[in-house]
């Protein structure tokens, strides 16, 4: 099958027919142009039946990087209605305390991700702005997370032993952005 132009992938290494079909599902939820949430929780059903599938990602797909954890986007619509990324972290590799550009979808590949789950305090007279940790969740193989701003801010990482690889279907075009990070938070936190 030939994509037409409004569908057509940007340069991007060969993937698999599964991972085609997945990018396939996930346009279809997509172009109905629901709000963030309900297309939240769709792409999320979605991915779930492929996360811990062999035959989803190439050795290309899953590369680690041994200073960071590595973004490998695996597919960008043209029209920027939406990304899909696989994030491949190393053992005590993290992200920052951010939140983002879009809704996000994310669904655990291989391994396991430990997330930090924050809420602003705002600054008053008496203090300044800072973080409180308002939730730890441990996500497994297996596990589906979806979420839109406001009130997305968390920190992400492998706490080990093996490698993690995560899947993140973002309401944004990512390989023009970058990355799906709006905002990084360098306040205090209570943890």
């Amino acid at each position: 099958m030939t994509p037409t132009s409004r569908h057509a992938a940007a340069t991007a290494p060969p993937r698999t027919r599964r991972l085609d079909l997945l990018v396939t599902s996930l346009r279809d939820v997509v172009d109905r142009g629901l709000p963030p949430d309900t297309t939240a929780h769709l792409v999320g059903e979605r991915i779930a039946p492929h996360l811990g599938a062999t035959d989803l990602l190439t050795d290309r797909q899953c590369a680690t990087d041994p200073t960071s954890y590595r973004q490998h986007v695996l597919h960008a619509e043209p029209d920027g209605g939406f990304s899909l990324v696989a994030l491949v972290w190393l053992p005590g590799q993290r992200t920052s305390v951010h939140d983002h550009v879009s809704w996000c979808v994310t669904g655990v590949h291989e391994g396991v991700e430990h997330e930090t789950r924050y809420r602003l305090v705002p600054a008053t007279d008496d203090s300044p702005a800072r973080l409180r940790a308002a939730e730890d969740v441990v996500n497994p193989t297996g596990s589906v997370v979806g979420f839109a701003p406001p009130g997305d801010i968390h920190r992400v990482g492998n706490p080990g032993p093996g490698r993690a690889i995560s899947l993140h279907v973002y309401g944004a075009d990512v390989s023009r952005l970058g990355s799906s990070i709006r905002r990084i938070y360098d306040l205090p936190t209570d943890r």
